[in-house]
């Protein structure tokens, strides 16, 4: 108990932290959040959990899939925010974002990665 415990407190404080240098820093912040921290500490976590080798990869390899279909909401977000304000803009970023992942999956299928 003590361990899940702790690997909350940390992930938590990572969270925590990048938060905090945003406030004081815009770039700073960004390049902070921008670092792969929360796949950093879950393939640590797996490791240190003793999950197999193959679980640990097959984790990395499927994050990289992942981000890229992201990538575009960080380009619409800024330019919807100054229309629309904070919740719309980031309502649409959302839906950006679904509908750019199914649009990456269906194209990856071809290439045989599954994502869905």
């Amino acid at each position: 108990m003590a361990w899940i415990i702790a690997k909350y407190l940390i992930t938590a404080g990572v969270v925590v932290l990048v938060s905090e240098f945003a406030k004081r820093s815009d770039k700073l912040g960004a390049l902070v959040a921008a670092l792969p921290l929360v796949t950093v500490l879950t393939l640590i976590w797996l490791h240190v959990e003793k999950q197999p080798e193959a679980k640990v990869a097959n984790h990395a390899w499927y994050t990289f899939w992942y981000v890229v279909p992201t990538l575009p909401m960080f380009l619409a977000f800024p330019a919807l925010l100054t229309r629309f304000g904070f919740w719309p803009a980031l309502a649409a970023s959302v839906v950006l974002t679904a509908g750019c992942f199914a649009l990456f999956a269906l194209v990856l299928r071809h290439f045989h990665i599954e994502l869905m």
